[in-house]
């Protein structure tokens, strides 16, 4: 279950880093490295279905499932990573 006292310090914790190495350093302590490996993918989904790119492209490319990029096309139906 998410407690959103916990996401709230995470975003605070995030939001007072200040530069690149900084992130990188604290993005390697916090994730493992399977967490390092998917989160920057699923990004690229995001980004990736932003510029229009279909969804089996973008996984063959990727190489993840479908419905790993369907995850992310959901998302953005939301209405998230409108800064992205």
């Amino acid at each position: 279950m998410l407690d959103q006292s916990q996401l709230n310090d995470l975003a605070d914790t995030i939001l007072q880093i200040k530069t690149r190495h900084e992130m990188i350093e604290f993005l390697h302590a916090i994730l493992t490295r399977k967490e390092l490996e998917e989160i920057p993918r699923r990004l690229q989904i995001v980004k990736k279905l932003k510029k229009g790119i279909p969804q089996h492209t973008i996984a063959q490319n990727l190489g993840v499932g479908v419905a790993t990029v369907t995850r992310g096309a959901n998302e953005i139906k939301k209405g998230r990573f409108q800064n992205i």
